[in-house]
């Protein structure tokens, strides 16, 4: 399940309506992103940040994400929830939550889903800072870190044993 929306979401209630009350699931992982008042490149504190996409095309886009993530493993539920707007420093951009029999590949499919987000979603960012505003350009370690996925597409094996 994808949804992309301005509003802020809660966590704890994410889980709780993805997998509460389900014995079918063994493991459950969850990433949350968040605004930092700082980055390497930017001149200065970030006050803020604003991301834009294309309604339509970054739904399409997130849904492929989400599809390639349960080939891969035996996932149970999936959700990602991506934000969009103006938001400040620690407030939550994105929630990746997947639910598995098994641990490792709850885990595996949740950093997957996450390096490809963060390189393949049709997001950009914009971060303002006291010395003024700026587009955020890719980072050849979030391209190392998704291209590892690619590199071992279709050889991640489906976890059978116990955890």
């Amino acid at each position: 399940m994808i949804r992309v929306q301005e509003a802020d979401f809660d966590v704890g209630a994410e889980i709780e309506a993805l997998v509460g009350g389900r014995q079918d699931v063994g493991a459950v992982v969850t990433f949350t992103g968040l605004v930092r008042d700082f980055a390497p490149a930017a001149s200065g504190a970030i006050t803020a940040m604003t991301l834009e996409h294309y309604p339509g095309m970054t739904e399409k886009q997130l849904a492929a994400i989400e599809m390639e993530a349960r080939a891969r493993w035996p996932l149970d539920a999936c959700l990602i929830v991506h934000r969009h707007g103006r938001l400040t420093p620690g407030a939550r951009i994105v929630l990746v939550v997947t639910a598995s029999a098994h641990r490792q590949a709850a885990f595996e499919a949740a950093e997957f889903l996450v390096d490809w987000l963060k390189t393949r979603a049709p997001f950009w960012k914009n971060e303002a800072t006291e010395s003024g505003a700026r587009w955020v350009a890719a980072h050849a370690d979030d391209e190392r870190a998704a291209a590892r996925w690619t590199e071992t597409s279709g050889s991640t094996p489906r976890p059978g044993g116990r955890d």
